[in-house]
């Protein structure tokens, strides 16, 4: 019907183009606030970067701000290419980025590259909540039908999922765990808020605590 109306030269009714959305837009259902634990698991197994907003909560709501988690703050885009940078300089411990379907959007070139370096090590959650929740809630595209596990395995990532429903968290866990080349994990959740958790912005702190972490460094100095 729209490729009919499109060669007619007609605008398509609002309501037509609702229904056309609708029809292809994925189902949001679960919670985040349980999904997403359940997916991470025992946090102390991985170093963390977190996206910017949402997703920051998420894992300060189930890792307390630990010392294994750098939380991004107004560089949206960046978590993947960060994750990745730490994964290639650690090949020895199991990094994870937890990034928002926003922030990804933002970046989607980095799963290309992502896809060619492959490294063993890192693992990407995509908490989708279908909305761009740090400026007002407006629709993103995966709430029209882009569905990011497949632009994801389309750059060359081999080991994807998407976790739809309650029976689906198990396998993207393992997922997440398991070495022999990135993993990319999906997670649809509802357009709620996230976790309420009062994160720290001083990027300078972070940045000194997460490298002490990565080297050992115990002078680390405490959050101000």
């Amino acid at each position: 019907m729209y490729h009919e109306l499109r060669k007619r030269g007609t605008r398509m009714p609002g309501s037509v183009a609702t229904g056309l959305a609708a029809a292809v837009a994925p189902a949001f259902v679960l919670e985040r606030s349980e999904a997403v634990p359940l997916l991470i698991g025992p946090h102390e197994d991985f170093l963390i970067i977190a996206g910017l907003g949402g997703t920051a909560c998420d894992v300060g709501a189930v890792t307390g701000d630990a010392a294994h988690v750098y939380s991004l703050g107004g560089a949206m885009g960046a978590a993947c290419m960060m994750g990745l940078g730490v994964a290639l300089a650690r090949p020895d411990r199991r990094v994870l980025v937890v990034t928002g379907d926003g922030e990804l959007l933002m970046n989607l070139g980095a799963l290309a590259t992502i896809a060619v370096m492959n490294p063993p090590n890192l693992s990407i959650l995509c908490v989708d909540n279908g909305h761009y929740g740090e400026t007002g809630w407006q629709r993103s595209h995966t709430s029209l039908g882009v569905d990011l596990e497949k632009i994801a395995a389309g750059a060359g990532i081999k080991r994807t999922a998407t976790v739809a429903v309650a029976d689906d968290l198990a396998t993207g866990a393992l997922l997440l765990r398991e070495g022999n080349g990135t993993s990319f994990v999906s997670v649809r959740v509802k357009p709620n808020e996230p976790p309420a958790f009062r994160r720290n912005f001083d990027a300078s702190f972070l940045r000194d605590r997460f490298r002490a972490h990565l080297f050992g460094d115990r002078s680390a100095r405490a959050a101000p």
